[in-house]
């Protein structure tokens, strides 16, 4: 099979076009990665590294401050919407267009046409962003080559209709397990059913009324919520055991270790027989008001926003680097059949970050 190439001097929307036309659901990134590493090595100007599916770029012009611009390779399933398609009205259809293609685009368009930036750069496209966190490839290089991702500040491509989205939301997912004691659902007395015995955990979180935390300006509104609740051995036998699953999903101004600490006094007397935390990732804080971010708000226009949903610029406020999310594509149209985007909102971003990198 012939290797898929990429054009860096194609305009943004084009480009996106063409990264929507190499598919690369999670897992299955080798084809882009090798087309991207192609691209950004015939560009004398930057220094570039491999580790496994993940490319990473940059300049090393000695400038008082770095800049990180990072975006993930990987799409979620193909469902029918490859190849890319743009209309008449100047809409990029395809898998990838909105989350993250059109963001990757950006960054190539950036790389090869920046050649002296006014802040050095690094680049990072990574890969299985969509799947378990334990596959991350931006995990993997944060572990591996941290060194790798050193920066004053970063700018994380994912969709967010082109405003400044600040930080992320820290998500915790725990198990909740009552138990009981089975009996013949005919006998019912001679048993204890642990469905009944979720009754409270339910009561509590029908009640629970929500924080709204302000950080940096930014109200970022905290959600405690049952996603699922499992029980039942057959139907004619009491159950012995029910488990809640919970999700909260919490302000970064808590620690990951204060939010499983809220968590558990939330549900201290409903009987409780198990707390399991299933899934933790922490927030992350908006680093609005580093000068970086000053500078960039002000290239950039518009009003920054909270980010409602948990992204990688999580990993980026665990090294130390403040980041916030900025893409041309709509969250709303993550993960749809009809993902798509506004082919002149991709050049939009590029021509803001241009400003902001050059001025």
């Amino acid at each position: 099979m012939e290797q898929p190439t990429l054009d860096l001097s194609l305009d943004a929307a084009t480009l996106t076009a063409r990264l929507v036309d190499i598919p690369s659901p999670s897992g299955q990134e080798k084809a882009l990665a090798d087309a991207v590493e192609s691209a950004l090595r015939a560009l004398p100007h930057l220094t570039v590294d491999r580790y496994g599916n993940n490319v990473v770029a940059r300049t090393n012009l000695g400038r008082p401050e770095r800049v990180v611009l990072a975006g993930h390779l990987d799409t979620v399933p193909i469902a029918d919407n490859v190849p890319s398609r743009l209309d008449e009205d100047g809409v990029l259809w395809g898998c990838g267009t909105c989350d993250m293609k059109s963001g990757v685009a950006v960054q190539l368009r950036i790389a090869a046409t920046v050649p002296e930036p006014n802040r050095d750069l690094t680049f990072v496209f990574y890969d299985q962003e969509e799947v378990a966190a334990h596959l991350n490839g931006l995990g993997h290089v944060a572990e591996a080559r941290p060194d790798w991702l050193d920066g004053d500040f970063a700018v994380l491509l994912e969709p967010s209709d082109a405003e400044v989205e600040g930080g992320c939301q820290g998500t915790l997912r725990v198990l909740l397990r009552t138990e009981g004691e089975r009996a013949h659902s005919a006998r019912s007395w001679m048993g204890s059913n642990a469905i009944h015995a979720a009754a409270p955990i339910l009561e509590r979180l029908a009640a629970y009324r929500p924080r709204r935390a302000v950080i940096d300006g930014l109200e970022y509104r905290e959600g405690l919520n049952a996603v699922g609740i499992e029980g039942g051995v057959a139907t004619n036998v009491i159950p012995d055991s029910c488990t809640v699953t919970v999700n909260f999903r919490y302000a970064p101004d808590r620690s990951e270790e204060e939010a499983v600490a809220h968590v558990r006094e939330v549900f201290a007397d409903c009987g409780v027989a198990e707390f399991t935390v299933a899934d933790h990732t922490g927030g992350a804080l908006p680093g609005l008001s580093h000068p970086a971010a000053a500078a960039f708000m002000e290239a950039v226009g518009g009003r920054a926003l909270p980010k409602f949903g948990w992204t990688d610029v999580s990993r980026f406020s665990a090294l130390g680097v403040p980041a916030v999310n900025y893409g041309p594509g709509a969250s709303l149209l993550a993960h749809k059949r009809d993902e798509r985007v506004l082919a002149s909102r991709i050049n939009h971003c590029e021509d803001r970050l241009r400003a902001w990198l050059t001025s």
